[in-house]
């Protein structure tokens, strides 16, 4: 643990469902106002509310039909389909908020870093300082087919090129522009000092980059960075990396087991450790009595679709479920799309798991645990495994939208400021300040792309 208060991030995505697949049914929930602007300015208005650092945005192209080699289950049972690009509803949560950050998930193989430097810049001179990318290397091979590949790409050759796609973006951000190249001299018509503004040359394997940057440079200069690998080449990634990580492992042993495995990657990249923040997924159920929280629980469960759960899961882990008896025991497994998936079950504790069996337990939030109980019972686990288990914060998912986040806003939030575990106040005006300190908006000088 590096943080000594909790740090929150709500983790959405700007699509019907998420990660809690047939929750769209629940009377109430309002996930169909995914392409609602108001919507999104709600959420954004309430989390800001609650103290929360960010709203961070999964994101996939692409539709996930590896289940039953089709797209059909995806599309009628809603799973992540049909959605939106995230980074367009950045700009109107940005204009009703003052602290609130906003990470966005993009796809190193299936962009430009040119052009997604400049996005992303752009979206941090909109924000004022407060946007984040979630590097990811994309898994779907329908999204590559769309894309005009004739396949997807293997597994490392992804983070090979991942590699090479930020070491251009770092250029682009970090050296292009000094901090004063814009000098706005009207009297001797120089706008910005050209001697201050250098070509990059990039040349590599994947991308020919001369540069210079197109964008002056933003209020943090590169965006906060978060990641999620969970293979051993995607966690030396996120090592390297990565200022946030997301952490998506089912038990507490293998949350601890990872934090402490990333910590020395880090090192081993000459990073201080603490200069990582963990975030591992956490789905709230909270209610005014105990009694309440469980039957909300209960309730939510009954609309949990099996069948459009088992689509997802096929879709991360490149495996046909449907082919599998439901009592079928999972055995360790590597693929092409996300192995930590199946692997967060198979290799992480002496559970043996049946298809069936991770399918209920991945019906609310996935890989994540679920916490049910009065708002005293969720702020226990949260304190708990923020002082105990080392973790900086929480990915907070929701189960039924916007009323998880509400609920935890109204009920939880009040009783982790009681006990000092959440802030009153936001530390500074970016987004890498409020995660790390007022001062701190640019790179750790300990990051890689500060060691150019």
């Amino acid at each position: 643990m590096s943080s000594d208060h909790l740090h929150l991030n709500l983790f959405t995505m700007d699509s019907v469902e998420h990660v809690t697949v047939g929750s769209w049914r629940y009377p109430g929930d309002q996930s169909a106002r995914y392409t609602d602007r108001e919507y999104w300015t709600e959420v954004a208005r309430t989390a800001e509310r609650g103290g929360f650092d960010g709203i961070f945005f999964a994101d996939v192209r692409g539709i996930y039909d590896v289940y039953g080699d089709s797209r059909e289950t995806a599309i009628e049972k809603a799973v992540q389909t049909p959605s939106n690009d995230p980074a367009y509803v950045v700009p109107a949560m940005a204009e009703v908020t003052d602290h609130l950050g906003f990470a966005v998930t993009k796809s190193t193989s299936y962009n430009h870093p040119y052009q997604l430097a400049r996005e992303l810049s752009t979206l941090d001179h909109t924000t004022d300082g407060r946007v984040a990318f979630n590097i990811v290397t994309s898994y779907l091979e329908s999204a590559a087919a769309n894309l005009g590949l004739d396949e997807r790409m293997e597994h490392d050759e992804r983070y090979d090129r991942a590699d090479e796609f930020m070491d251009v973006s770092y250029a682009l951000w970090e050296d292009s522009w000094e901090d004063d190249a814009v000098v706005r001299d009207a009297e001797s018509g120089t706008f910005t000092d050209p001697e201050k503004v250098h070509a990059i040359d990039h040349e590599g394997e994947y991308f020919d980059v001369p540069g210079p940057h197109g964008c002056e440079p933003s209020p943090q200069r590169t965006p906060v960075l978060y990641q999620a690998g969970s293979s051993d080449r995607g966690r030396e990634f996120a090592a390297k990396n990565a200022e946030a990580v997301f952490v998506s492992q089912p038990t507490e042993e293998a949350v601890v087991d990872y934090v402490e495995d990333l910590r020395e990657r880090a090192a081993g990249y000459g990073r201080d450790p603490d200069h990582l923040k963990f975030f591992p997924g956490i789905v709230p159920i909270v209610g005014e009595t105990e009694e309440l929280a469980e039957a909300k629980h209960e309730s939510y469960k009954e609309h949990i679709d099996t069948e459009g759960v088992l689509a997802l899961i096929s879709g991360f882990v490149d495996m046909d479920l449907s082919e599998l008896d439901p009592d079928q025991k999972l055995e360790h497994i590597e693929t092409e799309a996300i192995q930590g998936v199946v692997n967060a079950f198979t290799s992480n504790d002496d559970r043996e798991w049946t298809v069936r069996e991770m399918a209920e337990f991945a019906g609310l939030g996935t890989t994540s645990p679920v916490v049910v109980g009065t708002p005293e019972q969720v702020a226990d686990e949260f304190e708990y495994w923020f002082r105990e288990v080392g973790v900086d914060g929480f990915n907070v998912k929701e189960v039924v939208r916007p009323d998880t986040l509400q609920d935890f806003v109204d009920l939880v939030v009040p009783e982790l400021r009681e006990r000092g575990l959440l802030r009153e106040e936001y530390a500074g005006n970016t987004l890498r300040e409020n995660l790390f300190g007022a001062g701190q908006t640019e790179l750790h000088d300990d990051h890689p792309a500060r060691q150019s």
